[in-house]
């Protein structure tokens, strides 16, 4: 199977996960981070969901998956170590044109999930197209130690930079914005010194005097 990568926008997509372990509680953990209305499917949950429960953060259905359980979702995450439960959800899914992914079951995702580094705004997304999660998982570790807490800052910089310069109607080529980030655009960053780095990108991609 090929698959697409893409990222989605999930500020308040409705979004269905059939489980309650400690997989379930880690795409529930990751879909409120990105801002989706979450509802848990399922008749026990982990100590970390309840906890959202109780808070209010997630929706319940406290029982086991019913088929039509998906009407109005945009999304249903598996989570079950039950194969029936798993077919089950995927074909009705599929049936009513709800995107479906479950846990190491890629027979039944129409899409899968990449391992993930984030910092501030920087999302990093490793994916083996599910040949092997263990690479997937080796590969991301390694990323870990190069993309470190600094390029959260280069990442803000950047994006300031980026809205001075179209509020100003200011026009820059990739070739240009390519040079700028390097060399000692990076040693002010790694210095801790935001703002002049900022004032330097802006003087070398032109929008300063």
């Amino acid at each position: 199977m090929g698959f697409y990568p893409v990222f989605l926008d999930m500020n308040q997509r409705r979004c269905a996960v059939v489980g309650g372990g400690a997989v379930a509680a880690r795409k529930v953990e990751g879909l409120l981070a990105a801002g989706a209305d979450v509802t848990v499917i399922g008749p026990a949950v982990s100590e970390g969901l309840r906890e959202l429960l109780t808070a209010g953060a997630v929706g319940h259905v406290a029982r086991e998956y019913r088929s039509g359980d998906l009407a109005g979702y945009d999304l249903v995450f598996v989570a079950t170590d039950d194969a029936a439960v798993n077919a089950a959800v995927c074909r009705d899914a599929r049936a009513q044109d709800v995107w479906v992914n479950s846990a190491d079951d890629p027979d039944h995702c129409d899409f899968i999930l990449p391992a993930v580094i984030r910092r501030g705004d920087l999302i990093v997304a490793v994916s083996t197209g599910g040949a092997s999660p263990a690479a997937t998982r080796a590969i991301r570790e390694e990323l870990e130690g190069y993309f470190t807490a600094e390029y959260s800052q280069l990442v803000q910089v950047a994006a300031a930079v980026r809205r001075e310069l179209r509020e100003k109607s200011f026009s820059v080529g990739a070739g240009a914005w390519n040079d700028a980030l390097k060399g000692e655009f990076r040693r002010l960053i790694r210095a801790g010194q935001p703002e002049q780095a900022k004032e330097f990108l802006l003087t070398t991609l032109g929008a300063r005097s």
